[in-house]
């Protein structure tokens, strides 16, 4: 599954130069599939299918934000997601609306970063 993270968190900042995939944004920034990975033209994800270069709707406005379809769980990277581990607050979790197998997980990352 994918992290997420929750209301408790305090904006600071320590997740987002932490995570492999460039999944995590700060609140209300724009957000591509091409930010940090190798990705060029179609993408296919969990999702649906876009284009790499296009720019897509803030998922949160206020606090930092994690996009589903790019995190990994840091799988392929780290023995944990390194988001969770530098957050002071324990705000980045499991996010029960997106669930994958390990499986899954390395190959997304596999996808990303070829």
């Amino acid at each position: 599954m994918a992290i997420m993270i929750t209301d408790e968190c305090i904006n600071c900042g320590a997740c987002e130069p932490e995570c492999p995939n460039n999944a995590i944004y700060e609140g209300g920034t724009e957000w591509r599939f091409a930010d940090g990975t190798s990705l060029k033209g179609e993408v296919v994800a969990p999702s649906g299918v876009y284009q790499a270069d296009t720019s897509h709707t803030p998922v949160a406005m206020d606090a930092y934000y994690i996009v589903s379809d790019k995190c990994t769980e840091c799988v392929g990277f780290h023995d944990e997601p390194q988001c969770a581990a530098v957050c002071p607050v324990d705000c980045c979790v499991d996010d029960p609306q997106h669930r994958e197998t390990p499986e899954q997980l390395l190959a997304k990352k596999e996808y990303m970063h070829l």
